[in-house]
This record gives C-alpha cells, sequence and structure tokens, in this order.
C-alpha cells in the first residue's frame, strides 16, 4: 500500500513505506554492509522466512535495499542499503537512544519506593 499523492504527509508516507518494525531491524543489520538471506535471518531474531522475503522485496521495491545476484555454484545473493536507505540510519540511532532511555525509565520506575508501596498494598 503506497501513497500514490506526491503532497502526501511526509511522514504518513514514511511510516507507510516502514510499516513494519522488521523492517526497521533488517536496516539496521544491513548498515555495516551487504549480508545473504540466512545471515539476516540468523541476525533478525523471530522472523519467519516468509516475512523476510516480504520485507525484503517490498523494500527493495521501495528503493531502501538493492540486490545483488552473483552467478557463482552454489549461487549466491547478496542485499544491501541503498543511499535512500543509507540516510535512514540517523533515524534508527535516534531511536536507539530513545529505546535506551524509555528501558532506564521503566527499569528505575518498577524500581521506586512508590512502586514497592503500591504492590504491597495490592
Amino acid at each position: 500500500m503506497k501513497f500514490s499523492n506526491s503532497t502526501a504527509c511526509p511522514v504518513a508516507e514514511a511510516l507507510v513505506i516502514l510499516n513494519s518494525p522488521w523492517t526497521f531491524l533488517i536496516v539496521r543489520r544491513l548498515a555495516n554492509g551487504p549480508l545473504r538471506f540466512s545471515k539476516l535471518k540468523e541476525q533478525v531474531a523471530g522472523i519467519s522466512p516468509k516475512v523476510l522475503t516480504s520485507c525484503l522485496n517490498d523494500l527493495i521495491e521501495d528503493g531502501i535495499l538493492t540486490r545483488t545476484m552473483y552467478a557463482e555454484i552454489p549461487p549466491r545473493t547478496e542485499y544491501e542499503l541503498t543511499p535512500l536507505g543509507a540516510d535512514f540510519m540517523p533515524v534508527i540511532s535516534a531511536l536507539t537512544r530513545w529505546g535506551l532511555k524509555y528501558q532506564e525509565s521503566n527499569a528505575a520506575r518498577a524500581n521506586s519506593p512508590e512502586k514497592a508501596a503500591a504492590d504491597q498494598t495490592v
């Protein structure tokens, strides 16, 4: 599902392209260079081969990734970020920083005296 209207909200359009949490994890794994399907599957814990294939095809269609097929025996295929895909890395870095702060905040709240007192009254 893509927006065909070039006047669409750019945030909404970006969210349609990056419509899956798997997308973020795939792009993050490819930040260090090209990977084969099997390595991506290993490094993106919990993703099924079917979902990984679908996400990779969508990202190629959207210009975020390229697929290079090598004429070798056995055949080898690698996925790599395009320059547009690499431009997404600062967003992933910002999400990582925010996620770490959120985890720390949750841990602090879980260990707070107020939380302990509330747990004892329940």
